[in-house]
């Protein structure tokens, strides 16, 4: 299948058109012999998914030895780590990268501009995967000391209080707030709150 060369652009809702960019990259493709196979494009802000800024569809379709062209770098992400974890895909991918504001072409070679592009890329995308791993980490833990089961849930999902619905009910029925359940139960008060809701205790 021969290689092909896909032009993708993007703008925010706020943005007029898609115009501009499919301008720049069909002048660039002109001045360098290029002829561009498909485009890509997506009207939506940069703070949307990958998916529905259609950068999933890219790196799904795109193959070893093609070309992404792109007006500039920041259509491709909302943050510099997001975008250097993309270009290092399409590198590793064997996709040739095509920047023109930045007049960046990555394509893996060794000249010293992609070698320093690619490597604080690297760095960048380490750092971004650090700190997605710090947050990830952060809401784990805030998760279980609110007493919440860690994972995909299923139905109500299951609640460290299972089993214990008729104590509960009784100590509700005694009028016993749900701080004070919480404690005896040494679980936290947005715990119990849940628990009752969702096992539709009577309070």
């Amino acid at each position: 299948m021969e290689n092909q060369i896909v032009g993708y652009s993007r703008v925010s809702t706020q943005d007029q058109d898609l115009k501009n960019q499919r301008y720049e990259i069909l002048e660039f493709a002109a001045k360098n012999d290029l002829k561009i196979s498909s485009w890509v494009e997506a009207k939506v802000s940069s703070r949307k998914s990958t998916k529905e800024r259609l950068i999933d569809t890219l790196l799904e379709n795109l193959k070893h030895g093609d070309t992404l062209i792109v007006a500039e770098l920041s259509r491709l992400g909302r943050s510099v780590g997001q975008i250097a974890i993309i270009a290092n895909t399409l590198v590793e991918t064997g996709v040739k990268l095509i920047c023109i504001k930045e007049g960046l072409k990555l394509d893996g070679s060794p000249d010293i501009q992609g070698k320093v592009m690619l490597t604080m890329f690297s760095l960048f995308a380490e750092i971004e995967r650090d700190l997605t791993s710090e947050r990830t980490k952060a809401g784990l833990a805030k998760a279980r000391a609110e007493g919440k089961l860690l994972g995909r849930p299923r139905g109500i999902g299951k609640s460290m209080l299972d089993g214990k619905e008729q104590e509960i009910e009784e100590l509700l029925r005694k009028r016993v707030g749900k701080a004070s359940i919480a404690k005896i139960y040494s679980v936290s008060w947005p715990c119990v709150n849940h628990f009752v809701k969702t096992r539709k205790l009577a309070v």
